[in-house]
């Protein structure tokens, strides 16, 4: 039982430390790419929460992502599977509706919904290039 519990709470703790390790590659991007659509300075550090968060999620879905894998041939593509786009589809929206409403602008005021889809989109085309390279 106590052993159980001390993995339980080992992985969690794994769990937030490599996430915040992730979240600032996508937190530079979404901030920059924020300050250049927007026009005006964003805050950083709301930047870099909604992108901790985004990537707590992330993590826990390519959790899913190697759950899935197990069994299958070497090499298959995952995105064969019709709930593993669902979930990447979801995942985007998270993250875009979480940039948006976490992002303020300097002056108080909420970035606007575009510009918070074209930061995700941003960070989703860096992912899946990185992603790709690695694989090969």
């Amino acid at each position: 039982m106590t052993q159980s519990l001390l993995t339980l709470f080992s992985a969690g703790i794994w769990w937030v430390i490599y996430s915040s390790a992730i979240a600032v590659v996508p937190a530079l991007i979404v901030w920059l790419s924020l300050r250049w659509l927007e026009k005006t300075p964003v805050v950083f550090n709301r930047a870099y929460l909604a992108s901790l968060l985004w990537a707590l999620a992330a993590v826990l879905t390519g959790g899913l992502v190697i759950a899935a894998q197990h069994g299958r041939a070497p090499g298959a593509s995952i995105f064969t599977l019709p709930w593993m786009r669902a979930s990447l589809v979801v995942d985007m929206l998270l993250g875009a509706w979480l940039v948006w409403w976490m992002v303020p602008r300097v002056d108080a005021r909420r970035v606007k919904p575009t510009s918070a889809c074209m930061a995700v989109a941003l960070v989703m085309v860096v992912a899946m290039v990185v992603g790709t390279a690695i694989r090969r």
